[in-house]
């Protein structure tokens, strides 16, 4: 394939394909790969999700109609789209360990150092700055689930991976501890070739799933998915729930804890992945007392901003709810039953209803 670039130079589009995934290595990103646009079967499948009203409250899911899964609507002139995947699993106490310690606050590994966000655009855009002093001027937009964008699908057609039953991307040399990114351009690059699914009859993640969000193999509702109700619900979670969620106060890696590929996973290089304040082994008595000043500073920077300190107390309310009662828990619980937020206190007094106080 010979590519024609507006400067009229002509590219080997194998050749350039070769030298983006060198690019891309140098960058820090630990796979690059290329995919055409056809998602029909992922809009279906999208579409079906959609009508279940599995998306819950994130109405921008449905908001940006086919321009989702059809990129040239999105970002007219898109012919190709480069997907890369960078490893975030930072060096910190084992998730399992923290879980079983209902006195600590368990969070999500991907959200322990700094918002993976802003660092991954910066890297795709050098990659992309690197491709036009190599081709000149061409047309491209970057993402890093900042848009609506189909990151899973578009991975998967590029072979870096194959949707797992848990619907996050699986590798067999990396497991799934990694963040996507993506350039759409308008220069048809090669395709790569799809990997085959390597699921094949386990269940390891559906039957480990703390609130059974996993309805289906390749099916979740985000309503009862932990990292749903502690991330993106705004208001109560519902109170069934609560007890399931245990000392999760931020996201859940339940479904990628329990999967066999994620024996192969590799920690990050990334100085900016690394822990921050503590947070892979805080105590949600100690997390509880930050004021909103501390939140705000401590967690600049972070994805956990984001939610505001009057969900993150709520998380925490419902963590101290399902922690071994204590005096120092309960004194943390009695400090905030008259928190200013309605939605803090009702938290709050279930979760000292829980210790009978």
């Amino acid at each position: 394939m010979i590519l024609t670039m507006q400067n009229a130079r002509s590219i080997d589009g194998v050749e350039l394909a070769a030298r983006i995934r060198q690019w891309g290595r140098e960058l820090g990103f630990d796979a690059i790969g290329f995919a055409d646009t056809a998602l029909d079967a992922a809009e279906a499948d999208l579409a079906a999700w959609l009508e279940a009203g599995f998306h819950g409250e994130m109405d921008y899911m449905a908001s940006h109609g086919t321009k989702r899964s059809r990129p040239a609507e999105l970002v007219p002139g898109t012919v190709s789209v480069i997907t890369a995947r960078m490893n975030y699993l930072p060096q910190a106490k084992p998730m399992e360990t923290v879980l079983a310690d209902g006195a600590r606050a368990a969070i999500s590994r991907y959200a322990l150092g700094r918002d993976y966000h802003k660092l991954l655009r910066a890297r795709l855009q050098k990659l992309a700055e690197r491709i036009a002093a190599e081709t000149g001027p061409f047309g491209h937009r970057v993402f890093t689930d900042s848009a609506p964008v189909q990151e899973v699908a578009l991975a998967e057609r590029g072979g870096l991976g194959w949707r797992g039953k848990h619907t996050l991307l699986l590798t067999r040399e990396a497991g799934s501890y990694f963040f996507l990114g993506e350039i759409y351009i308008d220069l048809p690059l090669p395709a790569d070739s799809p990997q085959e699914d390597h699921c094949g009859s386990c269940r390891a993640c559906l039957d480990g799933c703390p609130t059974q969000a996993i309805v289906a193999p390749y099916t979740v509702d985000a309503r009862r998915c932990i990292s749903y109700l502690t991330i993106e619900l705004k208001g109560a979670i519902p109170e069934e729930l609560r007890p399931l969620i245990g000392n999760r106060v931020y996201g859940c890696d339940d479904c990628q804890l329990v999967c066999p590929w994620n024996r192969f996973a590799r920690r990050t290089l990334e100085t900016d992945f690394s822990v921050r304040h503590g947070l892979d082994s805080a105590s949600l008595v100690a997390l509880f007392a930050w004021t909103e000043a501390e939140f705000k500073t401590r967690l600049a920077g972070s994805a956990i901003h984001r939610i505001g300190h009057e969900r993150w107390l709520r998380n925490l309310a419902v963590g101290l709810g399902n922690a071994p009662t204590s005096p120092d828990v309960v004194a943390a619980l009695e400090a905030r039953r008259d928190h200013a937020s309605a939605l803090v206190r009702e938290h709050v007094a279930w979760a000292l209803a829980r210790h009978g106080a």
